[in-house]
């Protein structure tokens, strides 16, 4: 962005502040060229929120509900009965967390958190199941329709479901949310915790939507290529009966298979055409069930990419192989962060647009560092090509009422594997982080890979660094990598010890301020430098020195921290607003093209 070009970009959001002064209490202290948008949205993020099981019929229940919230209102943990809303309540826009400036609220760290609004269902939907979905409530949530109590769900970063069908009435229909987050360090939070570095979160944060179902549907699905085989293997939950599952190529139909549901199917796909950030191929997919009369009770829409991720030996070297290739994997650390929604990005372009310029920068890489992303961040990074490291959020306190915090950490960590197993981008778990909560570390790096051993799993990222409120974890010994971080680094990274492939999990860190476009607190970095031309110079000289460690000591993937500047930290390439890119993309992209070239070269040895 041009010099001129952001004047006018701030003087537009400076007038256009007034709009948003009229309709929300609040003025955004960082605006981004979406935070507009997606305050004057009557339904923020009307895309279909699950593309890998997409259904034709639903209802966006995203927009302004009734809101009470506070430490001192009626406790929300667990409520046996909903709370008495006043005609005078506040208004929320669903689904940003009540701690962000587009909630409309903008209060820190609200405990209890009372939600209302009502429906009325489609005469089209008459004699069908009636599900609501939740993508993600922080952290326990309990669910009233009617009056009366439908269900309940705890964990801050996993979807659920729950049928509402029997509660459901003509007319209209009043759903009550409870949502309780006491952000005390004892269940999964990452940095939206009580050690994390930034604005703590809760209540819901991911859309809430209705769809109609039969009364034997599909409840979920699993996908797994298995390119030895040239097939995919498919995993159909849903009442026992006949299942036909069709792979497009665009439009055209590859081949189909059918069988029974609750078992694996399998479908043969000759001569895959590979999944890769090169060429991020996708295969459609139609899902149908029928009862045993043949009649279709459910079908579903999804997607598919054929690739395969494993250890294997180049030249000597332990390295990861991207079917059946070493491809060096140069990442950025991606917090997901945002100033005017904070754990939400404001828009479905926004949540793009970051994948977008990771992608034109040159990374093949993302590690989503301590927390997850809508079912459409993976779809995008799907989409477009880029590999996905995903983390687990850490806990804080895992040594305190150990049988139910480590509880809490394995359910959700399961949960969010369950969740996002599907998406072809992603190529590794992350369980842990610089010991940050860790406990029993090798034995739930051998746990992970059992859950899933189609990818990898790197145990401890960084287990050279700890907090020192605690023991070091160190390194488990097993698992994928050995991962160090460095900061600023390279040099220091670890070497490959026989049987894991070296890894750098972060390194950089390098900051620049730029005036204007910084959270409003005392900022800092690593390390710093005073223009975009030495910052990019800095950056070229680090990956020149990650492609000498690649060449001659092993190492197989850098990180650098980080995609954006996130509150406090002024690290990131681009401004926390990204209005600004702070180094030169077109130098960064070429070395790190080179970077991932020499990677290739490799192979041909």
């Amino acid at each position: 962005m041009t010099a001129k070009n952001c004047l006018l970009f701030w003087g537009l959001i400076l007038f256009q502040g007034i709009t948003i002064k009229t309709s929300f209490a609040q003025q955004p202290k960082l605006p981004t060229q979406w935070t507009k948008p997606a305050m004057e949205s009557t339904a923020p993020f009307p895309e279909y929120p699950r593309p890998q099981l997409e259904r034709k019929e639903w209802m966006n229940l995203n927009g302004k509900w009734d809101y009470i919230g506070g430490k001192h209102i009626a406790s929300a943990l667990n409520p046996i009965k909903p709370a008495s809303f006043s005609e005078k309540t506040e208004k929320i826009l669903v689904p940003y967390c009540p701690e962000s400036v587009l909630s409309g609220i903008e209060r820190n760290q609200e405990i209890n958190m009372w939600y209302r609004r009502t429906f009325e269902i489609p005469s089209a939907w008459n004699g069908k199941q009636i599900i609501i979905n939740f993508d993600a409530v922080d952290h326990d949530a309990t669910l009233f329709v009617n009056g009366e109590k439908a269900g309940s769900h705890s964990g801050g970063y996993s979807s659920f479901h729950i049928n509402i069908t029997k509660f459901i009435k003509a007319g209209t229909n009043t759903i009550i949310v409870a949502a309780h987050d006491a952000n005390d360090g004892r269940t999964p939070s990452g940095k939206n915790g009580p050690r994390g570095d930034y604005t703590f979160t809760s209540g819901i944060w991911q859309s809430v939507w209705l769809e109609p179902v039969n009364e034997h549907y599909i409840k979920n699905i699993r996908l797994l290529p298995d390119l030895a085989n040239n097939r995919l293997e498919v995993f159909v939950d849903a009442d026992a009966a006949q299942v036909k599952a069709s792979a497009f190529d665009e439009k055209k139909l590859v081949t189909e298979t059918s069988g029974r549901s609750g078992t694996k199917l399998y479908i043969p796909i000759k001569d895959p055409k590979l999944w890769s950030p090169d060429n991020p191929f996708l295969y459609g997919l139609s899902i149908t069930l029928m009862d045993n009369k043949g009649n279709v009770t459910d079908e579903v829409k999804s997607y598919f990419g054929m690739r395969d991720i494993k250890l294997g030996n180049v030249n000597g070297v332990i390295r990861p192989l991207f079917n059946n290739k070493f491809v060096m994997q140069v990442g950025l650390l991606d917090q997901g962060y945002w100033p005017d929604g904070i754990l939400t990005a404001p828009t479905e372009e926004a949540l793009k647009y970051d994948i977008e310029f990771t992608k034109k920068a040159g990374f093949n890489l993302i590690r989503k560092h301590m927390k997850t992303e809508p079912k459409r961040f993976y779809y995008w990074a799907d989409k477009l090509g880029l590999l996905v490291w995903q983390d687990m959020p850490a806990i804080w306190y895992q040594h305190e009422d150990t049988a139910k915090v480590r509880s809490s950490f394995r359910k959700e960590l399961h949960a969010m594997i369950d969740d996002l197993y599907n998406s072809p981008s992603i190529i590794t778990w992350v369980p842990f982080n610089e010991n940050w909560g860790a406990f029993n570390v090798k034995e739930i790096t051998d746990w992970v890979k059992q859950l899933d051993p189609s990818r990898l799993v790197n145990g401890n990222s960084g287990f050279n660094n700890n907090p020192g409120y605690q023991k070091a974890a160190g390194d488990p010994g097993n698992g994928d990598f050995v991962d160090t971080h460095i900061y600023v680094g390279p040099n220091g990274a670890s070497t490959p010890d026989g049987k894991r492939a070296a890894s750098l999990g972060e390194f950089g860190g390098v900051g620049l301020f730029v005036r204007g476009h910084m959270w409003p607190v005392e900022n800092n970095a690593y390390a710093y430098e005073a223009t975009s031309d030495r910052l990019t110079d800095r950056y070229v000289l680090l990956m020149d020195q990650v492609e000498q460690l690649m060449r001659y000591q092993g190492l197989s993937i850098a990180v650098y921290t980080q995609t954006t500047d996130v509150e406090h930290e002024v690290n990131g390439i681009l401004t926390y607003d990204r209005a600004i890119e702070k180094m030169d993309i077109k130098r960064v992209k070429a070395v790190n093209e080179a970077v991932i070239n020499a990677g290739n070269e490799l192979n041909r040895k």
